[in-house]
């Protein structure tokens, strides 16, 4: 069983697509219900959703039990839920700050910690973060998120230490520009789309379905040897 957070857009939404399609139960979580409802049209029975504002840090502890009532305690979670305030270091606030430290890094190594026991007891689990290339690289006006994605690698490689041991192995998949609402300011400015796309070896900036091989193996017995990596 598998739960994604951040599932009614963007790479959470093709995570659960991905998963369900493989044979996965799957729990989408995000705060609005009716776009996880159209999800859940797609995918069918393999996906029950869950309204739950993940970044709310109180809630999280209830947000575990929630996602375990309707297939059982997860093995697989995507931490797909993030923001991006886009706010530069002089322009940064203690409220965007927060908010995007809470959401991209808080959120994902406490709902993790609260599943992991679980997993323990299985001997088996599998967590995907996502990180960013401003988690090696510093981009101007996007400050706190650069610093949250740097914190979601250090974590990553983190927890693989901590828990890789008990089968439990801990990932992070490490984007460029994919195309989804978070980067739509970027992918709304053609030339600068377009910089982006020639920078890569395969010229072209990444579509959602880009990530759907690399969600399955990291989610699966095949990369069973492969944990703190992204």
């Amino acid at each position: 069983m598998a739960c994604v957070t951040g599932a009614r857009a963007g790479l959470g939404r093709r995570a659960a697509i991905a998963l369900a399609s493989a044979g996965a139960k799957v729990v989408g979580v995000a705060r609005r219900r009716d776009a996880l409802l159209g999800l859940q049209q797609e995918i069918g029975e393999a996906l029950c959703v869950v309204d739950h504002d993940v970044a709310n840090r109180d809630l999280l502890a209830d947000l575990a039990q929630k996602v375990a009532q309707p297939f059982g305690l997860p093995d697989i979670i995507v931490h797909a839920a993030g923001i991006n305030t886009r706010q530069s270091a002089d322009d940064v606030t203690s409220q965007g700050w927060d908010m995007t430290l809470d959401l991209n890094l808080r959120t994902p190594f406490f709902l993790s910690h609260y599943l992991v026991p679980a997993m323990r007891e299985k001997g088996w689990g599998r967590i995907i973060n996502f990180a960013s290339l401003q988690s090696f690289h510093a981009f101007p006006a996007e400050l706190a998120y650069g610093v949250s994605k740097g914190g979601v690698s250090q974590m990553t490689r983190a927890i693989a230490e901590a828990w890789s041991a008990d089968g439990i192995n801990g990932n992070a998949i490490s984007l460029g520009f994919f195309r989804t609402e978070l980067t739509a300011p970027v992918f709304a400015d053609p030339e600068r789309a377009a910089r982006n796309a020639e920078q890569t070896c395969i010229g072209r900036n990444g579509e959602p379905e880009d990530i759907d091989g690399t969600v399955l193996f990291l989610a699966s017995n095949a990369s069973v040897h492969v944990t703190g990596k992204s």
